[in-house]
């Protein structure tokens, strides 16, 4: 299929990562790794796999400040001005705003794809097929598409999409509700009604709805540069952002727009899909070894080990006895071996107590 020029894409990299600490640190986050030892980072299968879908120079990639070199050295055909170097963290709704902003001046008619750069996607076929129905549906309806899959256990670290009335196309639904990260019985309930999607965090839209969603939700910030008639040098919009991209409030797509769903739709995808953000959710996501153990890209020795997930640094052996449901995980100066669990609480609460205790060095 011919890839339109109108098609866009904004590819989120601005995460800290701590969940996935202490391979993933502040210096050099999770979307920067090469985590699973295929040759390419996160970030960079994720450029690879909207190449298939939107022309190269329309590819977008948001982050901070502090990690832009990281976008620029391991994409290098990226073009400079693609790359939305954000002063302060403020989630991903002025995240879309700003992006929104700087595509609607390159092409008014431009329709946007929202991907998040720490996640898998099994089954490249069924996903270029499913954006390009998205982004056909919002070239001609002005409307918020979230992608989302079929859930496959009571996960509570996700976000679950009520699906409504069909849409018209196949598998496209009006969103009846959300929920992120529901406790685990709720999880179970939603999972059992047949009624919900997990989030993948994917959000398509064409940039004009966009623009107009995003102000409904947003103080005035952009806006005092995009008055009709007036003529922004990228200099000075880059300027502008510096100067007052901190005015955002800190807020998601999802508690903006989908808990108050108006003329959004959730698309029940065809692709298998895992967040990549937590240790817990990389251990359901993967393939399970011999004991289900999952052993990301590492030389191990494992005897009478059931349910854990383990990450050596190259040329380091673990030989592990006796170990059920554990993270093991080192990487340059920390080892960390905890309880598998729902492991985002317990390692961000690591950080914090090493920062505290030990300084910045060891985060």
């Amino acid at each position: 299929m011919e890839i339109s020029e109108k098609h866009f894409c904004v590819i989120l990299a601005g995460g800290k990562g701590r969940r996935l600490w202490p391979c993933s640190r502040e210096q050099k986050p999770k979307q920067f790794i090469d985590f699973f030892g295929s040759g390419r980072t996160q970030l960079q299968q994720a450029y690879d796999r909207m190449l298939h879908l939107v022309p190269r120079q329309n590819i977008y990639v948001s982050t901070q400040v502090e990690y832009a070199h990281w976008v620029t050295e391991q994409l290098p055909d990226l073009p400079a001005e693609n790359v939305l170097a954000e002063p302060v963290a403020r989630n991903t709704a002025p995240t879309a705003a700003w992006a929104a902003y700087r595509i609607s001046h390159v092409c008014p008619e431009a329709c946007i794809c929202i991907i998040p750069s720490d996640q898998a996607v099994f089954g490249d076929e069924a996903f270029e097929h499913d954006v390009n129905e998205c982004f056909d549906f919002v070239a001609q309806k002005d409307c918020l598409i979230a992608m989302g899959v079929k859930p496959t256990r009571p996960e509570p670290g996700y976000g679950y999409i009520q699906i409504g009335d069909p849409a018209g196309p196949e598998d496209l639904y009006q969103v009846q509700s959300f929920t992120e990260k529901p406790e685990r019985d709720f999880a179970r309930l939603f999972v059992e009604s047949g009624e919900f999607l997990w989030n993948t965090g994917i959000f398509l839209s064409n940039v004009q709805n966009l623009v107009k969603s995003l102000r409904r939700i947003l103080p005035v910030v952009l806006r005092l540069i995009d008055k009709e008639g007036m003529t922004v040098t990228l200099e000075q919009e880059m300027t502008f952002v510096k100067e007052n991209f901190s005015k955002f409030p800190h807020l998601s797509i999802e508690s903006g727009l989908l808990e108050k769903p108006h003329d959004v739709y959730v698309m029940k995808c065809n692709f298998g899909w895992a967040d990549l953000g937590t240790w817990h959710s990389i251990y359901e996501g993967l393939q399970k070894g011999e004991g289900d153990n999952v052993v990301v890209d590492s030389e191990v020795m494992l005897e009478d080990c059931r349910d854990n997930i383990i990450k050596m640094p190259k040329g380091h052996l673990a030989v592990i006895n006796g170990l059920e449901g554990y993270i093991v995980a080192e990487s340059g100066d920390v080892l960390i071996i905890c309880k598998k669990g729902d492991s985002s609480a317990l390692i961000r609460k690591y950080v914090n107590e090493v920062r505290l205790k030990y300084g910045e060095a060891f985060v």
